[in-house]
């Protein structure tokens, strides 16, 4: 695979015959890992964050086609990075625990991963729960050895790092008891709005959450592209508007599940759907202006309507109300490409049903 695709059918084609076939090797390589979890609670929280969220793993090994030749190990990233981000904010959003010390001590993995000098920690140490098998040892272990690997590595580490600290920060804050998480989300806006002024403080905190831009960085990087000039590229396309729009319409399609729950989700303070759709359309519009400066800028705006696609393909849009209008209308403004993805993500999840069904 030494090319990176530039048409809507060969990147779905790619994606469905090589690099979600390697994702899933992966992520059956950690769940049986996940099984031999000593501690029950621990291991319901492992197995359940790789069960509900593997879309989150195929979603970002997309990012491993920048990898070029390396792709492989750009998927084993990935995979591995996105299975400690599930796995942490299912121990933050499941568990009985509402400390924030004991929230930023997990994260610490996040930023241990991407730093292959630093010595793994006992990062349950403040909470009752602590005998994993080694299991986010390992996961942060493999992290390490494929960032080790990185061309320029030095290109990379301080975006990289800037961004997991912002998506640590967001974990702690928004994980806290219900009375304390909107002040401390606000208050942490307030002193960071200068990144990102044309957002709210909601906008903000999503932009954070999102892990694109890391898996498209350390991608270029595995590639030997990188340059000081094209990792500045790349953070500034990817935050705040591409992660931003991401982690909007997955909240967007969490909205009924949040509210049983009891989670924080930023799309409730938007006044109405109306203002919903009008700054998701911003986000769109403004990601497809960014990504203009990339290399394989035509790749990048594929994964942002691959996005809208993939997100706005999804059932629970059903059960939204106003979220058929809405998809509609998102689907319009991204186009033709938006709603190819739409429709291959529909049929995706049929075909799945069917084939786990049979």
């Amino acid at each position: 695979m030494s090319h990176v695709p530039t048409t809507s059918l060969t990147l779905v084609t790619t994606v469905f015959r090589k690099i979600f076939p390697a994702v899933n090797e992966e992520l059956h390589k950690w769940r049986s890992q996940a099984e031999q979890i000593p501690n029950k609670e621990l291991r319901t929280q492992a197995l359940n964050s790789i069960n509900s969220k593997r879309f989150h793993c195929q979603g970002g090994a997309v990012f491993a086609l920048l990898a070029e030749e390396k792709w492989r190990e750009a998927v084993r990233f990935i995979v591995a990075y996105q299975t400690i981000s599930d796995y942490l904010d299912n121990l933050c959003d499941r568990s009985t625990s509402l400390n924030p010390d004991d929230f930023e001590l997990l994260h610490l993995a996040m930023e241990d991963a991407l730093t292959p000098g630093n010595e793994c920690k006992n990062y349950y140490e403040l909470r009752d729960d602590q005998d994993d098998g080694n299991y986010l040892k390992e996961l942060v272990q493999t992290c390490q050895q494929v960032i080790n690997r990185l061309g320029k590595r030095e290109a990379v580490t301080v975006p990289l790092l800037r961004l997991e600290e912002m998506y640590a920060n967001l974990q702690v804050h928004k994980h806290v008891k219900v009375d304390e998480r909107i002040p401390r989300l606000t208050n942490w806006y307030e002193g960071n709005k200068e990144q990102a002024p044309t957002l709210s403080w909601y906008e903000y905190a999503a932009a954070a959450g999102s892990t694109l831009g890391i898996f498209c960085l350390a991608s270029y990087a595995l590639s030997d592209r990188m340059t000081e000039q094209l990792t500045k590229d790349v953070f500034h396309s990817y935050f705040p508007y591409m992660q931003g729009l991401h982690i909007l319409l997955d909240y967007f399609i969490d909205q009924n599940e949040d509210i049983e729950e009891g989670d924080l989700n930023f799309c409730s303070f938007y006044t109405n759907n109306k203002e919903m759709r009008e700054r998701f359309a911003y986000f769109i519009k403004q990601a497809d202006q960014r990504v203009q400066s990339l290399p394989n800028s035509q790749f990048h705006k594929m994964i942002h309507h691959g996005l809208v696609g993939l997100y706005l393909g999804d059932k629970k849009v059903m059960t939204i109300e106003g979220g058929a209008g809405l998809a509609r209308e998102l689907l319009e403004i991204s186009g033709g490409s938006a709603k190819f993805f739409h429709w291959n993500t529909k049929l995706y999840y049929k075909f799945n049903k069917k084939r786990s069904a049979g």
